[in-house]
């Protein structure tokens, strides 16, 4: 009796297990890398016009790439290199937040919004988080949805070998090892796929913005005999509360919030 109920529960675990591996495998798919020689030539491509200095050129190479549907960290962190190497700031930034959108726990990425930021006009701090958000925040973020993906697919494979060397133990003591190893290993799988699955919703939910206007008048409503409250600069990041009308409320890291016109800035 014993030996059984453990069984008895492991099969239609073992089922779920299968079908969620399927899920993570095709949510992970898009973030491999580029899958055919086309594309790695135009990488290629790019990446040889970067280290020639031939920067306008990398760009439009880059652009290329994602044009056609091609969605990836490097591209768009290629392209922040070579906008910032032009001196386009705004656009530098711009791409390198989408880099981080796709790889939140690249320390280059990082490295290098932070460095843009140094050189905006508005040195804005950021208003403190409550530790734990901080915290948790900084677990959610710190690898990309890709690699959470295909850390549960081998988190999920490892159980499942270790379901096979329980059901073939032949003592009672390494059947018993097996099976809370196992349920270990599950577990870590399904605590990664909550991690991808909370991170696609904080990019979701965190809608934002670089300005790319020179400077920007915020107002108290969208109008613009509306009173001015204050003003920001290219290359600053607002988070995008509400669209109306081509108006949209925005809030800054320090928490001050107002209108701005839609023309005034490009979604991250």
């Amino acid at each position: 009796m014993g030996q059984n109920q453990p069984l008895t529960i492991l099969k239609p675990m073992y089922k779920m297990m299968k079908r969620i591996t399927y899920l993570m495998l095709l949510l992970a798919l898009p973030f491999a890398t580029f899958g055919n020689d086309q594309l790695n030539a135009a990488f290629a491509k790019g990446n040889s016009e970067y280290a020639k200095g031939k920067y306008a050129d990398a760009v439009k190479t880059y652009q290329s790439i994602l044009n056609g549907g091609n969605q990836s960290a490097t591209v768009y962190f290629n392209l922040g290199n070579a906008y910032y190497k032009q001196g386009d700031l705004p656009s530098a930034i711009l791409y390198y937040e989408k880099a981080h959108k796709i790889n939140p726990g690249d320390e280059d990425v990082n490295f290098n919004i932070q460095l843009c930021n140094l050189k905006t006009t508005d040195k804005i701090e950021a208003a403190p988080d409550f530790f734990l958000t901080k915290w948790w925040d900084g677990i959610v973020l710190a690898f990309s949805v890709g690699t959470l993906g295909w850390l549960s697919i081998l988190f999920f494979l490892a159980g499942s070998g270790v379901l096979v060397a329980y059901l073939y133990s032949p003592s009672v003591s390494l059947k018993r090892t097996s099976f809370f190893t196992a349920i270990g290993l599950i577990t870590v799988g399904l605590i990664t796929i909550i991690l991808a699955a909370t991170q696609v919703h904080y990019f979701a939910s965190h809608k934002q913005a670089i300005i790319f206007s020179n400077a920007v008048n915020v107002k108290s409503e969208p109008g613009k005999g509306a009173k001015n409250l204050f003003v920001i600069h290219e290359g600053t990041k607002v988070d995008v509360l509400e669209d109306n009308n081509n108006w949209l409320r925005v809030r800054l890291l320090n928490g001050n919030e107002g209108w701005i016109t839609i023309g005034d800035v490009k979604d991250i």
